[in-house]
């Protein structure tokens, strides 16, 4: 057995599309989300993140999704613009003093809004 292994890299992230068309819509023309295909039935909707693929999938569990952005104020207005609303605006979720996950001194903030099948989205950046 290979101890040694460790998983580094997401391949895809499964969320839930109760209406496969209406989330579809969303990633791809509210988000601009790259489109990679749809398969109608069973109900499957493909979309790629920097070589993460998002699966779309009626009845699949609900899930989390956090987007990298450089400035969360700027993302968040822009897609504000686009008709989103966010349960949570921009805020500090963690200041990372020793550097565990970035420059250390630097704050983790967040924001949190919903796609059209109550998956909970994040924008996530650095300050």
């Amino acid at each position: 057995m290979d101890t040694d292994l460790r998983l580094q890299k997401i391949r895809q992230v499964a969320a839930r599309a109760d209406n496969l068309a209406e989330s579809v819509d969303f990633y791809r023309n509210v988000l601009g989300a790259r489109f990679l295909a749809q398969y109608d039935p069973p109900g499957l909707g493909f979309f790629d993140f920097a070589g993460v693929r998002l699966l779309l999938e009626r009845n699949a569990s609900k899930a989390t999704l956090y987007f990298q952005v450089d400035d969360i104020d700027t993302a968040c207005a822009a897609l504000e613009s686009r008709g989103v609303t966010f349960d949570e605006r921009p805020h500090m979720i963690f200041k990372d003093a020793e550097g565990t996950f970035g420059p250390a001194g630097q704050e983790e903030w967040m924001a949190f809004f919903k796609d059209p099948a109550g998956n909970i989205l994040a924008l996530a950046g650095r300050k």
